[in-house]
């Protein structure tokens, strides 16, 4: 087991987020040829991507985490094991950037560069997002992505994004 590292972004602004994000991380362990390696600390910050974003008042602020895997799982089948997790967890698709219960996205594997029908690795905007930076470089302090750089650099970049750090971290 555990061939490949993947790390995986975690996400909700509905039904008890810090206890959506607890659950997750408990139910990733438990995929098939996968283990848990590490998991940051929560996070809460503003919806990024709100269709009005003068009123975000309107939408819950996120809880936003990254676990650190290793696993057996093809991408394409971790993607699937991850819309599964989803899914359970009562997750809604019903427009972009929408509230959810639960998101949970590919942001790497190994230093796989990929872009088919519904999964892009790196993650297209993971490098933008100081929510999904910071706490991947807590999990991964040196880690690079594939056709950006540094995770580090990137998060320089984002200063400017309001991101709290949870204390009661999981």
């Amino acid at each position: 087991m555990s061939g490949h590292i993947a790390f995986i972004g975690l996400g909700s602004n509905l039904e008890d987020p810090l206890n959506q994000l607890r659950g997750a991380f408990a139910e990733l362990d438990k995929l098939p040829g996968t283990r848990l390696v590490a998991r940051s600390s929560l996070y809460r910050s503003a919806p990024i991507g709100w269709p009005d974003q003068s009123d975000l008042s309107s939408q819950p602020d996120f809880v936003n985490a990254v676990a650190k895997l290793a696993t057996d799982l093809t991408p394409q089948v971790l993607l699937q094991a991850l819309l599964y997790i989803e899914y359970q967890h009562g997750r809604e698709r019903t427009f972009r950037n929408a509230p959810r219960t639960l998101d949970l996205d590919v942001l790497l594997y190994d230093d796989v560069q990929l872009h088919e029908t519904g999964l892009t690795i790196p993650h297209p905007q993971m490098h933008k997002r100081a929510f999904v930076l910071r706490p991947l470089l807590e999990v991964a302090a040196d880690v690079t992505i594939p056709g950006i750089g540094s995770a580090q650099q990137s998060l320089q970049a984002c200063q400017n994004q309001i991101l709290e750090r949870i204390a009661d971290a999981v």
